[in-house]
């Protein structure tokens, strides 16, 4: 079972809270850069965010997903970032997105190597993989950071709306046990 809790030397990932969304919101939720390869458009009303953290917190609560929210550990009531472990039969498919100010500081390729290393440990996983636009190098680079291997291309993969209105191709990576 993953923990509740995840403390890498500069973060702690922990499940989200109601109070999260407003931060999250002003932080990135809202912001087009940041969403620019994620599979959502930015948000447009603080509501979108409060249900999609309704939405984790179900998930957390029914043991589908762990949407960890990264929070420094000087400040653990502001979040900054998620990382996402969408759990399946000895597979976690994770995802990530950081305030765009943390951008180029090597938090997203720390939260991911301790959180793989973390969950690799446990019997239950032997996969941990990630996909990321072709086009998005910085997170191929974020991944490769933190002990991921490039698996292949996989070719009309994801919906990313803020490129195209047609599925893209993906690269597929993963670490492994």
């Amino acid at each position: 079972m993953l923990p509740d809790e995840i403390r890498t030397p500069r973060l702690i990932l922990r499940p989200p809270r109601r109070s999260d969304a407003a931060h999250l919101f002003a932080a990135y939720t809202q912001d087009p850069e940041v969403a620019r390869y994620m599979t959502w458009r930015p948000h447009t009303r603080l509501a979108q965010t409060e249900s999609f953290i309704a939405y984790c917190m179900e998930e957390w609560a029914e043991n589908r997903s762990r949407a960890y929210l990264l929070v420094p550990h000087d400040n653990h009531d502001v979040p900054i970032g998620m990382l996402e472990a969408r759990l399946q039969p000895r597979t976690i498919d994770i995802g990530y997105v950081l305030h765009r100010r943390h951008w180029g500081r090597g938090l997203v390729p720390e939260a991911v190597a301790v959180f793989s290393a973390l969950a690799l440990s446990l019997p239950a996983y032997f996969r941990i993989q990630a996909t990321c636009d072709t086009e998005n190098l910085v997170s191929a680079r974020t991944l490769e950071k933190a002990g991921f291997v490039r698996e292949g291309r996989l070719e009309r993969h994801a919906l990313i709306p803020n490129l195209s209105d047609t599925p893209r191709a993906s690269f597929m990576y993963a670490r492994c046990k």
